[in-house]
């Protein structure tokens, strides 16, 4: 009797916490409101959804409950999926039924099941055993699964993809075989992932299930499938506080947030229009507004969402000063040089992020932050405090190359970036080559004077010995450019310079054909101007480039007499599809005022090479001297057509890129165009993270006497 009465109070307890637990869902505002069948899971997120109650706050469908009082028991997680069965043997039943599903899975039956929010249940009959012949199988045999939609909107993109490429459980662990046990839980998982990324796309009334059944082999297809429904659109859309702008600026700042009523709800599109809120926020000179996370409420019986986003502008600033607490590397008076902005000029985040860009440029810092502060003299106005963390200063480096018709070639190098503060560099750079041993000594300043000016300064003392000429050369040179980095790629780019050399080098007498040294005195003033309108600096795919050198000289030797250098370079890039570029370039040389015979050798101009035909050897194409060696010219011409295709294999990594170049060189200052010398090949690229390096084998098609059947070149970037 003991026995039957404790079991009875157990029912009493148990019916009064089920009768507890119905009135408190029934007695709520907000599942009285809906009437779809869906679960109760289902009905409890749109009633959070739908509660468009202009007083209450948005609630949070994952926010957990309240606690409730303590009952001595736990609290049902209304969170979680409602199980198949209250009974005590729900568990080993849904396991029976996999194991069931798992044996006819088996067989040639196709066996299908549909799952709802709270779980899949299978539907399959038993079929006729006349047809299908069963076979017993281990109930856990783990095998492999295809994965297949069904239903998927057309209109959703490309992101959709990406992501429940990069989240799905599914895809995850392709591949590797499981039992149906495994591959159901797994489904249940992209079931749910599914239904998430679609309420991204604004189908809030999506209805995904999945289906099972035998695939080929000894798979199991699993079918996605999706009941998309209508998407939501947007409704009211309130940006409160972005009347507290000034002027005309709220009116621009509704227009730059783009999403207008009507539109369909997308969180990819909302995030977006928040960021050009931001943006122009910043770029106004709001240094310090805010926004708050949007909040999105979803009104079901509409349809449609409501967008709020609570918007802190605050007061409009103007930049003040520089500060710096660390200037071991430079003062705020050189940051002040790099600046874009003036004092006094309306804050923009785009200036501050510009001089963050310039400063890593540097490269004497490894990190910057750069901090807007309001002055406390000067209302309306904001300092930029920056910090740095400098940099390693000095480096060591080494090189190893080798060319056809140039031989081995090595180069080792020290320098510190920062010997004259700001900025100022000094290198060390010894060459120890097959055709070519020297050593120098570069100065180079950054940001000299104002920013981007760069002064460059050198003394370098050489021997040069290959098929073209010798040399033993002094010379001092100094230029002020404006050139291009890895950081900043300009559009215009110039240099103007002196340049000041004593070389003796090995000549052929024109009249006689013996051979003499001479020694040269020559003064020149090269300048050069060039225009970028491609999309990169080491791996262009599209655009072109234009340059332009001259260089008027002064030689000593035998007499004064002046000659002016001059060359044109052009290259154009076509996109044929997202894998091929179309790459083409063209050269032009002339040097007027003088004839070769009395223009040093090392001055003349010379085709043939990794930069300029390739297939030939080093400077190996034009006239020949009576020891069958290049002599050079006074005017040039050069052609170069390839075809840029990056391969899907490794990763995408590798490319291949089939060449024809084509040149020559003559004696006049004009070229007429004949003897034209070809040259053809194939190259390899393997693109890094730092740019391409480029390996390419080419071979002449119209050799002269002596050139090589095979030219190998090897180099960081593309040929041109």
């Amino acid at each position: 009797m003991g026995l039957i009465a404790y079991s009875c109070r157990l029912l009493m307890l148990r019916a009064d916490l089920v009768l507890v637990a119905l009135a408190l869902i029934l007695s709520s505002p907000l599942l009285a409101q809906n009437t779809d069948e869906d679960s109760a899971a289902d009905q409890l997120d749109q009633a959070i959804a739908s509660d468009t109650t202009p007083d209450a706050e948005p609630l949070d469908p994952d926010q957990p409950l309240t606690d409730f009082p303590d009952f001595g028991v736990d609290w049902p997680d209304l969170t979680a999926p409602p199980p198949i069965s209250v009974e005590p043997q729900a568990s080993a039943q849904e396991d029976a039924r996999d194991l069931e599903m798992d044996r006819r899975l088996g067989t040639d039956e196709e066996s299908e099941g549909e799952g709802d929010a709270g779980g899949a249940e299978f539907a399959a009959e038993r079929p006729d055993s006349s047809s299908v012949n069963f076979q017993p199988l281990d109930a856990l045999a783990e095998r492999g699964y295809e994965l297949s939609f069904s239903g998927l909107p057309n209109n959703l993109g490309d992101t959709f993809s990406a992501r429940f490429q990069a989240l799905s459980a599914l895809e995850e662990y392709k591949g590797a075989e499981a039992n149906f046990a495994q591959i159901k839980r797994r489904a249940e998982t992209d079931r749910e992932l599914v239904e998430r990324l679609l309420r991204f796309e604004g189908y809030y009334d999506a209805v995904v299930r999945n289906r099972f059944s035998a695939g080929q082999g000894n798979d199991i297809a699993v079918v996605i499938s999706v009941t998309a429904g209508p998407q939501y659109r947007l409704d009211d859309i309130a940006l409160d506080g972005v009347e507290k702008a000034e002027g005309n600026d709220p009116e621009q700042f509704r227009e730059l947030f783009g999403l207008q009523s009507g539109d369909i709800i997308n969180s990819d599109a909302i995030i977006d229009a928040q960021n050009r809120l931001d943006e122009a926020l910043a770029e106004s000179g709001y240094a310090f507004a805010e926004t708050d996370q949007p909040a999105l409420v979803i009104d079901h019986a509409e349809r449609a969402g409501d967008l709020d986003i609570l918007v802190t502008p605050g007061r409009k600033y103007f930049f003040g000063a520089i500060v710096m607490e660390n200037t071991d590397l430079f003062g705020p008076d050189h940051v002040q040089l790099i600046a874009r902005f003036d004092k006094g000029d309306l804050y923009q985040q785009s200036e501050v992020d510009d001089l963050r860009r310039a400063l890593v440029a540097t490269g004497l810092v490894s990190t910057v932050t750069l901090q807007p502060v309001a002055s406390e003299e000067e209302p309306g106005v904001v300092d930029l405090a920056a910090n740095v963390t400098p940099a390693p200063l000095r480096t060591i480096s080494g090189a190893l190359g080798y060319g056809t018709g140039e031989g081995l070639r090595s180069e080792i190098s020290w320098e510190h970036r920062n010997f004259f503060p700001p900025e100022g560099l000094i290198r060390l750079t010894g060459v120890l080559a097959t055709q070519e041993q020297s050593g120098s000594v570069t100065y180079r300043r950054n940001n000299f004077r104002r920013r981007d000016n760069v002064l460059n300064g050198q003394v370098a003392l050489s021997n040069i010995d290959n098929s073209a000429f010798e040399a033993r050369t002094f010379a001092v040179s100094a230029n002020i450019e404006r050139q291009s980095n890895l950081i900043f790629q300009k559009k215009w780019n110039w240099s103007a310079g002196v340049e000041l050399l004593a070389s003796q080098e090995r000549d052929i007498d024109g009249e006689n054909q013996t051979t003499s040294r001479e020694t040269f005195f020559i003064g020149a003033l090269p300048a050069t101007l060039s225009y970028d309108a491609s999309d990169d600096l080491l791996d262009p795919t599209t655009g072109f480039r234009l340059s332009a050198r001259l260089s008027p000289e002064a030689s000593l030797q035998s007499g004064s007499f002046f000659y002016v250098r001059s060359q044109l370079d052009g290259s154009a890039y076509f996109p044929v599809s997202e894998k091929i570029v179309l790459a083409g370039r063209a050269r032009f040389g002339s040097i007027v005022g003088a004839g070769s015979n009395r223009i040093a050798p090392s001055r003349r101009l010379y085709s043939g090479g990794g930069g300029s035909v390739r297939g030939f050897g080093f400077q190996r194409i034009g006239p020949r001297d009576v020891n069958n060696d290049p002599a050079g010219g006074r005017s040039l011409i050069e052609f170069s057509l390839e075809a840029r295709v990056r391969l899907d294999a490794f990763g995408g990594n590798f490319g291949i890129v089939p060449f024809i170049d084509a040149g020559n060189v003559y004696t006049q200052s004009l070229p007429d165009f004949t003897g034209i010398r070809y040259g053809t090949g194939l190259g390899l690229r393997y693109y890094s993270d730092f740019g391409p390096i480029r390996v390419d084998v080419g071979t002449p098609i119209n050799p002269q006497p002596g050139d090589s059947r095979i030219a190998v070149y090897v180099s960081l970037g593309q040929a041109f």
